[in-house]
């Protein structure tokens, strides 16, 4: 298996289209979540439910969280609470290491789920930030772990969840540890591209909402050696970039470079 179909496994889900982040009307016309109705229960919600099921998640999530950019919604070491579900904008998962450096974990959009790092220790072991404006749904831990010991269909995908985030750890270090500086930001560009194309969004054109020292950060690349590749894809026709707008212009060619 490559390099790229190794990561595409790691992160591939199906979602329908997300929604943009609602108006402040429109969340005062309907203040109520329900799960049974949002347009990301492909991925918050395990096919198979019965309706009861779905009724008794609608009953857990209390509220959703608006959520401003550069805002935390937990640190490292805070108390476990609640898990998080992403229903528009995008976030940064990060720790600290002992000399105060700040490194990137990860970045999770709409439909993904923050907060599982919490469950073991009761403590958040990293911060998740947000890197722009967003909304989350917010599901109390206990009341969410009560309803599975009573719905086996439900503790199971909760489960499967937990095991994906261990999948996703080590996708890292694969990025991490075997590839050259083009085959990282060549995964990175073709993964993002993926993901929002599971979205209903375009996948050739799109905003990177992290700056290229965020992306440095979760690559393992200096921020010289990450602007210099963005240079040179740039350069040999592979994208085009614009501030943050990215266009993907050649998505073989950064598989190539991968397969390479």
């Amino acid at each position: 298996m490559s390099a790229l179909a190794k990561v595409e496994r790691i992160t591939r889900f199906t979602v329908n289209k997300s929604e943009e982040c609602p108006s402040d009307a429109e969340r005062q016309a309907s203040p109520h979540l329900r799960c049974s109705s949002c347009s990301l229960r492909g991925v918050c919600i395990p096919l198979g439910l019965t309706a009861d099921d779905v009724e008794k998640l609608d009953e857990v999530i209390y509220f959703r969280r608006v959520v401003k950019r550069g805002q935390a919604i937990y640190r490292a070491g805070s108390a476990f609470e609640n898990i998080y579900a992403v229903r528009c904008g995008s976030f940064k998962t990060t720790v600290l290491h002992n000399d105060g450096r700040e490194q990137v974990t990860g970045f999770q959009m709409a439909g993904e789920l923050l907060g599982l790092d919490g469950i073991s220790t009761e403590k958040h072991t990293c911060d998740a930030v947000a890197l722009e404006d967003s909304e989350l749904c917010v599901i109390p831990f206990p009341h969410l772990e009560k309803l599975c010991r009573e719905r086996e269909l439900i503790q199971r995908h909760f489960h499967k969840l937990m095991s994906t985030e261990i999948v996703r750890e080590h996708g890292l270090m694969l990025l991490l540890g075997n590839m050259r500086a083009e085959e990282r930001l060549a995964t990175f560009l073709l993964n993002f591209s993926q993901r929002l194309k599971l979205r209903g969004y375009s996948p050739s054109q799109f905003q990177l909402r992290m700056t290229r020292e965020e992306i440095g950060s979760y690559l393992g690349m200096k921020l010289e050696t990450v602007s210099r590749t963005f240079s040179k894809f740039q350069d040999i026709d592979l994208i085009s970039t614009q501030n943050k707008q990215i266009s993907i212009l050649d998505a073989d060619g950064l598989k190539r470079i991968i397969g390479r």
